[in-house]
């Protein structure tokens, strides 16, 4: 109540949270809550924060709660699930449909403490797609949860799974004879939602090395993938060609990933080559070829491991002193011949950076990924501490 009472002081839009709701006694939850909203709380959120709780048990919690607390609908009631035991979608959607609630804490891909909290992409579509049920609107434009999905992860460097729901890579994927014979028959018979509806774009192009300027052109028009001119169409093109040479299919997210790379020739540290020699019991040999601020860095260096040994080689040029947080590779399309695209975290000074490359050599995406993070460490534009908005210690 009192902390309420100072919040006042800066807003009227205020929640109250539960922590640990869904194991805790209704007789104090309904004394607190009570006084919560009567001090002038105007959201009640209702954690299952262990994610302990049931579905059918769940809803009929939020219900109870709301008949024995006599001011509850002088507050909207919120839930926010856990997915310990893979119900966080499941209870917080029985927290809507029986119990009332009309807000839904989530996340987007499902990111959250431990196994994770409710996923954002799967309760929008649950509630869209079966609105014959819920009878409720969600204000939300489904067509960017894909893109905002892969941006995410893109950033946190935590990868989608295939399987996901919604956002996977196979969400829309049809491998069995009778469901392939289905869909083209009738989407509906296997699909409940449209890949469009959610930003997948159901119908794709094949370009491939024999593909001409004209026909990567209007892909990359199809993609809406934002260009400034024709010379930088030009420039990818010839990215894409030289790609082609080493894959046979090309596909939306390697095209996409040729304009991601579009900043990288512009950085004052960039990959050039890489020479890798790795045989079992020997320990692997890396010399990466760089340039740094326009001058050419040759390094090479041993490690426990073809990746070690190319990390290990930048460093015996760069000399960061930067200590490697989390390293990812994430496909960024399907097949043995994928496109991969690897994540480094690096921390120096207090700092922490996220570097990107993508190849279809997984040694030389691991090269270009970690360049990409010396390159932020030292970039003067990005001096700031992005956790403390300070300085970094020298």
């Amino acid at each position: 109540v009192e902390a309420i009472r100072v919040a006042k002081e800066y807003t009227d839009d205020i929640e109250f949270s539960c922590e640990d709701a869904s194991r805790s006694e209704p007789e104090f939850l309904y004394r607190i809550i009570e006084a919560a909203i009567r001090e002038g709380a105007t959201t009640i959120n209702i954690p299952d924060t262990v994610g302990y709780a049931l579905p059918s048990q769940f809803g009929h919690f939020i219900k109870d709660l709301r008949e024995h607390v006599y001011n509850a609908d002088q507050a909207v009631w919120s839930v926010h699930c856990h997915n310990d035991l893979g119900l966080a979608l499941a209870n917080s959607l029985s927290g809507v449909i029986h119990g009332g609630a009309r807000q839904v804490e989530c996340s987007i891909n499902g990111l959250g403490e431990r196994a994770g909290n409710c996923a954002l992409e799967e309760l929008v579509m649950a509630v869209k797609t079966r609105n014959d049920y819920f009878n409720l609107g969600v204000d939300i434009n489904t067509q960017q949860l894909v893109p905002a999905s892969k941006l995410v992860s893109s950033i946190t460097g935590f990868p989608i799974q295939p399987n996901k729901a919604i956002v996977g890579a196979n969400a829309f994927a049809h491998a069995s004879g009778i469901h392939q014979d289905g869909v083209l028959k009738s989407k509906e018979t296997y699909e409940i939602m449209t890949p469009e509806s959610v930003g997948w774009k159901s119908n794709r192009m094949v370009l491939g090395k024999l593909s001409g300027r004209s026909a990567f052109r209007q892909r990359v028009r199809e993609l809406a993938i934002p260009t400034k001119s024709e010379t930088e169409i030009d420039e990818a093109f010839a990215r894409f060609k030289d790609l082609a040479d080493r894959k046979s299919e090309i596909f939306d997210e390697d095209i996409q990933s040729l304009f991601d790379t579009r900043n990288v020739v512009q950085q004052a540290i960039h990959f050039v080559s890489l020479k890798q020699s790795s045989e079992t019991g020997q320990r692997p040999q890396a010399e990466v070829v760089y340039m740094d601020h326009g001058e050419e860095r040759v390094g090479r260096a041993d490690g426990n491991g073809p990746v070690d040994a190319t990390f290990r080689a930048i460093e015996s040029c760069a000399k960061s002193g930067a200590e490697l947080l989390l390293f990812s590779i994430n496909a960024l399309t399907s097949g043995a011949e994928s496109q991969g695209e690897v994540t480094v975290r690096l921390t120096l000074g207090g700092r922490v950076v996220n570097g990107n490359g993508s190849d279809p050599d997984i040694l030389a995406a691991s090269a270009k990924a970690y360049l990409d993070a010396l390159n932020k460490l030292t970039n003067q534009a990005e001096r700031t501490n992005p956790q403390f908005g300070q300085e970094p210690t020298p």
